[in-house]
């Protein structure tokens, strides 16, 4: 699998994708994303049902719409289709941060898409 752009400070390693033949037309896609300290991701969207686990350190989240929280280790942060996501970064200067991703979303669609 190719490796996935998210922004200049993101790190994002595809893990596993899978056709859902119970679905016809959608996969799933399981994604890490690694924020360096003080890292983040602009403004984007997904077009996917998105669950994401945070492995270690906090990042903050935040969907139009919704509040800003923060997402600490073994707590979750899930995103729909529609949603833009104005907020995810880093809630540290000082330490890195790891979360896991696994999307639900059309076959061979983007998995990011810049929102301006």
């Amino acid at each position: 699998m190719p490796s996935i752009a998210a922004g200049d400070t993101a790190k994002v390693t595809p893990l596993m994708k899978k056709d859902l033949p119970n679905y016809p037309g959608k996969e799933g896609l399981m994604i890490s994303v690694e924020y360096g300290p003080g890292g983040s991701s602009p403004i984007h969207k997904h077009e996917a049902n998105a669950f994401v686990y945070v492995l270690e350190g906090s990042i903050v989240m935040q969907v139009k719409g919704e509040k800003e929280v923060t997402v600490s280790p073994g707590e979750t942060f899930y995103e729909s289709p529609d949603d833009i996501h104005l907020i995810s970064r880093n809630a540290s200067k000082t330490k890195p941060a790891k979360f896991i991703v696994v999307l639900l979303k059309k076959k061979d669609a983007p998995v990011v898409m810049p929102v301006k």
